[in-house]
C-alpha cells in the first residue's frame, strides 16, 4: 500500500511540475510576443502603445501567478509555503497595479479621443 501511495505522489509531482513549467512558458511567450509587438508599434509610431504593453504584462503575470498557485500543491515545508505566498502576493500586487494603470490609460485615451 505504501508503494502505491509513493507512486501516486510521484505521479502527482510530475504532473504539477509539468503544468507549472507549461504555465511559466505561456507567461514567457506572452511577455516576449507583447514586447516585440509593442517595439514594432513604437518604431512605426503607433498609438495605444502603453495600453497594449500593460495588458500583455498583466496577462503574462496571470500565467506566472497561476504556476505559483499550482506549485503550492507540492509544497512540503512551511518555509517553502511562506516563500511561495510572498511571491504570489507580490505578483498579485503587481497585477493589481497594472490593471489600475490600464484603467487610467483607457480613461485618458477616452478623454483625448472623444467620439
Amino acid at each position: 500500500m505504501t508503494a502505491l501511495l509513493d507512486n501516486i505522489e510521484l505521479c502527482l509531482m510530475f504532473v504539477v511540475k509539468f503544468f507549472t513549467m507549461l504555465l511559466e512558458l505561456f507567461g514567457i511567450i506572452v511577455l516576449v510576443s507583447t514586447a516585440i509587438k509593442c517595439f514594432i508599434k513604437w518604431i512605426r509610431h503607433g498609438s495605444n502603445l502603453r495600453l497594449d504593453l500593460a495588458q500583455g504584462i498583466a496577462l503574462s503575470l496571470e500565467f506566472k501567478m497561476g504556476s505559483e498557485v499550482l506549485r503550492t500543491v507540492v509544497v512540503r515545508e512551511w518555509a517553502e509555503l511562506a516563500i511561495l505566498g510572498a511571491v504570489i502576493l507580490l505578483r498579485g500586487l503587481l497585477t493589481f497595479l497594472i490593471h489600475w494603470e490600464i484603467k487610467h490609460e483607457k480613461e485618458s485615451l477616452g478623454k483625448n479621443n472623444p467620439v
